[in-house]
């Protein structure tokens, strides 16, 4: 899986390579350095011969994936397997920066309420102050009503990228079943020192 000396190679890539869409769209794929693997710190075992799901992230809260690279790996199961992690890396970063987004403005919130009552955030005991379900109930309405637009957006290329995504599983599963088929043995797809 990680990291045999190909996938280490793969790891350190940076480059775009396009995919097509569901939509005719071509889409970017961005390689770097994995990000899943540097926020997580887990590793699977360099003769792993599946994928990795690690820990929800503490940030985004998505559990990253550490993909399996196969030996003689064709140009269709790297391409599928770049847009699966380039959409986990999307994903991340997006969940990561709504989080931090929500809990900031959720303190803001609170503060802003206790401050309206005169009231410190801490009481007397130094326990922090709370505010009521129904007093929460605006700021998560307010919240949600701010981001619909955004959320939408993601929603809708979240869709979009794994529809693609799916196409891509069907066509290396037909392409697999039918290099079962006619006694086809796996290719050189992905050669040593060119792994991407």
């Amino acid at each position: 899986l990680v990291h045999s000396k190909d996938s280490k190679k793969d790891s350190k890539t940076a480059t775009r390579s396009p995919t097509k869409h569901h939509t005719g769209e071509t889409i970017p794929l961005i390689r770097r350095d994995p990000s899943h693997c540097q926020r997580t710190g887990f590793s699977p075992a360099a003769a792993s011969k599946c994928d990795w799901i690690g820990p929800p992230d503490r940030l985004s809260n998505l559990r990253p994936i550490i993909y399996h690279i196969p030996e003689n790996e064709t140009p269709l199961e790297r391409t599928l397997r770049h847009l699966r992690q380039d959409t986990e890396d999307w994903s991340h970063e997006f969940w990561t920066n709504q989080n931090f987004t929500f809990s900031k403005e959720k303190e803001e919130h609170v503060r802003s309420q206790l401050s309206s009552k005169g009231l410190s955030e801490r009481d007397d005991d130094g326990r922090k102050r709370t505010l009521s379900s129904e007093e929460m109930a605006v700021f998560y309405k307010h919240f949600l009503d701010k981001n619909m637009t955004r959320h939408a957006s993601y929603n809708r290329e979240w869709y979009g990228r794994n529809f693609t995504i799916t196409l891509l599983m069907a066509r290396v599963a037909l392409h697999n079943t039918w290099r079962t088929l006619t006694g086809q043995t796996r290719g050189t797809g992905r050669e040593k020192g060119k792994s991407t």
